[in-house]
């Protein structure tokens, strides 16, 4: 069975397990929206212990010199991401370009079920949709404003009755502070029977994993293509899977990836 429907993997879950993960990653959504933006924090940190907690490195022994006296020297060689970008310009994208920038993630072969990054036990559970943020682009191939990507095809799926950007933008970009307007949201989201199925409780982690891979796969080809990008976590898992389509409780929206230029 080579093109199995998504819901197959149910199949195989512990119901269980399935429910105790569902319920431990819910526990980490944000609720941002405009009926509450008066009513909720995330924290009540104080500025200047927040400044004191965050941006440092943790050392197990502060009071004691216990490093090795020698520094590591910088490889100017070694490949490098660029800095966040604060601010993103109202720019368009050719189509070429965004292939060119997910073409780390595709499948050497198609023959082969290996991708471009690792993954535990093969299971590929994260699944990436190319949202389109921008308006009048020539080059984008199709009225829908969302693609999934098929790695292993190498083709995009289009998402149906995705035309209209404005749920996906008041998803991800109703969240206080201002960053422009960049020109991609990539979203990483876990497929979370295809993740549970073999590993159980594990597979959740190998999931977290994966992600990481992906996005900073795209990071460094970002820059390699002089694009700024931003990893964007200020958003409502329920909201954005309903923007895309996606059932919240087989779908785990784990983060956004802006891609653009600076302003």
């Amino acid at each position: 069975m080579n093109n199995i429907p998504h819901d197959y993997y149910l199949r195989f879950l512990d119901p269980a397990v399935y429910d105790q993960v569902l319920d431990f990653h819910t526990k980490g959504n944000y609720i941002i929206h405009e009926a509450f933006k008066d009513s909720t924090a995330l924290h009540f940190i104080e500025n200047k212990h927040l400044s004191t907690l965050t941006g440092n490195e943790l050392k197990l022994y502060p009071d004691m010199n216990m490093c090795l006296p020698t520094k590591i020297k910088k490889d100017s060689s070694s490949p490098n991401r660029n800095e966040s970008c604060e601010k993103f310009g109202k720019t368009n994208l050719t189509f070429d370009v965004i292939e060119k920038l997910v073409s780390p993630l595709i499948s050497a072969n198609t023959n082969s079920y290996k991708r471009g990054y690792p993954s535990g036990g093969a299971l590929y559970p994260i699944e990436v949709f190319v949202c389109s943020l921008m308006e009048d682009e020539p080059t984008w191939p199709c009225p829908e404003k969302i693609l999934h990507l098929l790695p292993q095809s190498a083709k995009f799926e289009i998402i149906q009755g995705s035309a209209c950007t404005s749920v996906l933008r008041s998803a991800i970009l109703a969240a206080p502070g201002n960053i422009g307007a960049p020109s991609l949201a990539i979203i990483y989201a876990a497929y979370l029977p295809k993740t549970m199925f073999k590993y159980r409780y594990r597979g959740y982690r190998l999931a977290l994993m994966e992600a990481g891979s992906i996005y900073m796969l795209i990071e460094l080809q970002a820059k390699q293509l002089q694009l700024r990008s931003r990893l964007w976590s200020a958003y409502t898992d329920t909201m954005l899977c309903k923007a895309i389509g996606l059932n919240p409780a087989l779908f785990l929206p784990l983060c956004v990836h802006f891609v653009g230029k600076a302003e």
